[in-house]
């Protein structure tokens, strides 16, 4: 038997509807904020993300699935969806649109080789927003507002937002410059990561996971600190928005990411997954990234959740997203005739926009009847030959037991008017 790669699962038709009803709410929040969905390919040029998430990140180091195709390009699966979203936006030229910032979202597959886990898997699905065009700091506690209202809406309560600015150019210099002083004097004492990382990008060490409790973790110079008056204004007013929309936060000076192209506003949304607390979902402002990837200088904040940690904490916090939809209505065919008229009348029904099915493996009436209960189906039509003759169906209403006598003519006016 060919069994399933590692790090990936199916989602069967029983949890299905899980997914179908977190989606369809992403979409209508989106809708709500006036954010447009932007579909890219599941892969893309490697250079893409080497460039956009950049060389020095765990994700272009050890996590891409990367390869080449017969014409020798080297292509990659999509670890993530910004640089995606932005490198559309450079070559479908959207900073010309007229109407701008471009309110943009994603739903879809990302693909990253790790250690498989509870809620982290090979291919997992990330829901992302980007806002590209504003340099408003309105615009990053919008971005925040949708995230937090999606879980809300989902109705998870333990959520904690964590902020933390990382400054604009000059400011991030000035902390780079006080990492490398920090960290030179022992970085041999440190893994292999974070020595290459000292000269190239010294921010990366503090998100480094091997050295977490190094003592010269707690003691690193703090970004906050290095921020210049312009990022610090501009994190201020972040924040006084956030205080007047109600929205509650923590600040936390060590909040970096895990991708090169963040500047100024960061963020991360905690909750419950597995009974302990953990980042549901991240996101920041990134003004370089659409000139590195060949577009105009262009200002852009986002952020990317997992749909599957998403239904860990859902049932962490004891949230049923319902139970399967039911059928409005099946139909219990008995007789060889009947069988032939059941599919007609099936189709009128689905063509009036009900939903309907019926027994296609020769079941018994009472196995029908078995399956219309599994179905969860609201009323049964029940055709036999005395019913051809007369031409009308048995209608019983599965609620109260209670049926009636309905011409088919009149079918599916009678069920839409009881439905």
């Amino acid at each position: 038997m060919i069994q399933i790669p590692r790090g990936t699962y199916d989602v069967l038709p029983e949890d299905a509807f899980k997914w179908q009803k977190i989606e369809a709410a992403a979409r209508e929040i989106c809708a709500r904020f006036n954010y447009k969905e932007l579909r890219t390919p599941l892969f893309e040029s490697t250079a893409l993300f080497q460039r956009g998430v950049g060389d020095t990140t765990d994700i272009v180091q050890k996590e891409m699935y990367s390869f080449k195709d017969r014409g020798g390009r080297e292509l990659t699966l999509r670890p993530e969806g910004t640089a995606s979203i932005v490198r559309a936006y450079v070559e479908n030229k959207l900073h010309g649109d007229p109407n701008q910032p471009q309110k943009l979202y994603y739903i879809g597959p990302m693909f990253r080789y790790e250690r498989p886990q509870a809620g982290r898997n090979r291919q997992f699905t990330q829901f992302g927003c980007e806002a590209l065009g504003s340099a408003d700091p309105s615009i990053d506690a919008e971005v925040i507002s949708l995230a937090m209202t999606f879980y809300q809406t989902l109705g998870l309560k333990k959520l904690k937002l964590v902020l933390n600015s990382l400054g604009d150019p000059e400011s991030r210099k000035a902390h780079r410059d006080a990492l490398i002083a920090h960290f030179k004097p022992s970085i041999g004492e440190f893994c292999d990561d974070c020595q290459q990382r000292l000269e190239k990008n010294p921010l990366r060490i503090l998100d480094c996971k091997a050295d977490h409790h190094h003592p010269l973790m707690a003691t690193a110079p703090s970004i906050i600190d290095y921020l210049n008056d312009a990022s610090r204004d501009y994190f201020n007013k972040v924040k006084a928005i956030l205080d007047e929309m109600g929205i509650d936060y923590e600040l936390d000076p060590t909040l970096v990411r895990g991708l090169d192209y963040y500047n100024h506003t960061t963020f991360e949304i905690m909750g419950a997954s597995q009974g302990a607390i953990t980042t549901l979902m991240g996101g920041g402002r990134y003004n370089g990234l659409v000139s590195e990837l060949g577009g105009p200088e262009t200002p852009g904040i986002g952020f990317a959740l997992s749909i599957e940690r998403l239904l860990l904490a859902l049932d962490v916090e004891g949230i049923s997203l319902n139970s399967d939809p039911a059928l409005d209505c099946f139909v219990v065919a008995i007789g060889e005739a009947a069988e032939q008229k059941a599919p007609v009348l099936l189709n009128r029904l689905r063509l009036a926009g009900l939903t309907a099915d019926k027994d296609y493996i020769g079941r018994k009436v009472k196995g029908q009847f078995k399956q219309a209960d599994r179905d969860k189906a609201k009323f049964v039509v029940v055709v036999g030959d005395e019913e051809l003759e007369q031409e009308k169906a048995v209608v019983k209403n599965m609620a109260d037991g209670s049926q009636e006598a309905v011409a088919f003519k009149d079918l599916t006016d009678y069920l839409k008017e009881k439905i």
